[in-house]
């Protein structure tokens, strides 16, 4: 992976069960995503100002260990590019011990924000206006 955030888990964002919700950790990836393309140099007011915006098209999520109240992680994201319209994120939610709790794989696509449609080479594209374009990978 090439780029990791750190997080703590907070009490708020357990279940009944005492681990952490399904959906939170769907808001670890969102997060790690946004701050990856912020490390980029991929503002939301620059892509805004292109008028293109990342979508996500699909999350599928293997959990693997459970997170509990207090779990230092990191939650890392990595790019793998392809030829078409889509592009995909493979995540990891790891604990502190190096214990893999989830893998996530995204699938995305760049969105022209007038057309509505999703754009060809969103790779180029986003390497283009990226100001740390080596930290969207090959």
């Amino acid at each position: 992976m090439t780029f990791s955030v750190p997080l703590t888990v907070r009490s708020y964002e357990l279940d009944a069960l005492g681990h952490v919700n399904q959906a939170v950790y769907h808001q670890y990836a969102e997060h790690a995503r946004s701050e990856f393309l912020l490390a980029a140099g991929l503002r939301p007011d620059k892509m805004l100002a292109a008028r293109v915006g990342t979508v996500v098209l699909e999350t599928t999520i293997k959990y693997r260990r459970e997170l509990r109240g207090g779990d230092r992680i990191t939650v890392s994201c990595g790019m793998a590019w392809g030829t078409g319209k889509t592009f995909r994120i493979q995540q990891e939610i790891v604990r502190a011990d190096g214990t893999l709790s989830a893998e996530i794989a995204v699938i995305g696509g760049l969105l022209d924000l007038d057309a509505r449609r999703l754009l060809d080479d969103p790779a180029g594209r986003l390497r283009g206006l990226a100001t740390e374009p080596g930290l969207l990978g090959g």
